[in-house]
């Protein structure tokens, strides 16, 4: 097998928030490594952690929050060790960028949008008067938005949602990053804008080389752009392997829950699946599995011991007890047997 360039590697993560006196743990002992040039999608319920986990790697936690433990390494440095914003500079938007989720928030509704790509082709690039305004006309143009000439000169409110997007990936470009964190990047769009916003960033990836680590909780978003797929569960990776490891064959219920939840699986005439149950308290120490409570798969060890992972392939691990040699076989859920006898027909046919 080919031995990937590691650019990020996270070991033993813990992050921890302070409120009212109590200490929330919302990322609880994460290792993953991210690899030069692909694309990662991390998914999961809202509250989940996804976001708050990829803020550590740009030193963007809310105050109260800190890392409590573990590493982030990138070209040699442990940016959990950071604690000032003079070092978090040399890394946020030069070297890790991110493009939210609501582009009205990311852009300065009193600059024209062409000012504030500018300021960071300046700040990042070194790049003064007309040659960096042309550099960002030349982002502008990258980005798909028409006349960028004029448009240089608009202000956010006169550009529409999709455009606004393409505007804020603009100015992630511009900072000439190594690693763009796209935190749900289509939610706000309607569906024709999403998927010319998902083809815009695979170009942007092709043409800039960028490693990109997508936050979502649409797998229908996943199945389009992802090389690998993480799951998480409660602060906690509980799955990860190559996309078409966890659609064919993921192995954790939670995945399996989270599959059988999509809309496109619905029977006509049955009632769409949902998760039962809510997710733990994070305030509160998790014994065992932390999805045992809503997994109704559990076996009696996960309500008592956290489990380990378990390799299923040399690209694909997951943290679950039925992956135990002595566990009894357990069969995916019928929603998940129909969904993969209905994509491998459309393979045989494509």
């Amino acid at each position: 097998m080919e031995e990937k360039e590691v650019i990020l590697s996270v070991k033993d993560l813990n992050i921890v928030f302070d409120l009212r006196g109590q200490i929330l743990t919302a990322v609880r002992g994460i290792s993953l490594d991210v690899y030069k040039g692909e694309s990662l999608a991390i998914v999961g319920e809202s509250g989940s952690g996804k976001s708050v986990f990829t803020k550590s790697f740009m030193g963007m936690l809310d105050k109260n929050g800190r890392v409590s433990g573990g590493e982030i390494l990138y070209k040699g440095q442990d940016l959990a060790k950071y604690t000032s914003q003079d070092e978090w500079r040399k890394i946020r938007g030069k070297e890790i960028a991110m493009v939210f989720q609501d582009p009205m928030t990311s852009l300065n509704p009193l600059k024209t949008v062409g000012k504030q790509i500018c300021e960071a082709v300046k700040l990042h690039q070194g790049l003064r008067g007309r040659e960096a305004k042309e550099k960002t006309i030349e982002y502008l143009k990258d980005v798909g938005i028409t006349m960028p000439e004029m448009r240089y000169n608009q202000y956010p409110h006169e550009f529409s949602g999709g455009m606004r997007q393409r505007a804020v990936i603009a100015t992630a470009m511009a900072c000439n990053p190594e690693i763009l964190i796209c935190d749900e990047p289509t939610t706000a769009l309607d569906v024709t804008i999403q998927a010319q916003i998902i083809e815009l960033l695979r170009d942007m990836q092709k043409k800039y080389r960028l490693t990109i680590i997508y936050i979502t909780h649409d797998l229908g978003v996943v199945a389009k752009v992802a090389d690998r797929v993480a799951v998480m569960y409660a602060g906690d990776i509980v799955e990860v392997g190559t996309a078409y490891e966890v659609f064919y064959n993921a192995r954790h219920p939670y995945t399996w829950a989270l599959l059988s939840s999509l809309p496109q699986l619905g029977v006509k005439g049955e009632k769409l699946y949902s998760i039962e149950g809510t997710p733990p308290n994070l305030f509160m120490e998790i014994r065992g599995d932390a999805f045992a409570p809503r997994n109704p798969y559990a076996l009696r060890i996960d309500h008592e011991l956290r489990p380990p992972y378990f390799e299923v392939s040399p690209t694909h691990r997951v943290r679950s007890w039925l992956l135990d040699e002595r566990a009894p076989r357990m069969e995916p859920p019928a929603t998940i047997r129909r969904m993969l006898e209905r994509w491998k027909e459309v393979d045989v046919h494509e």
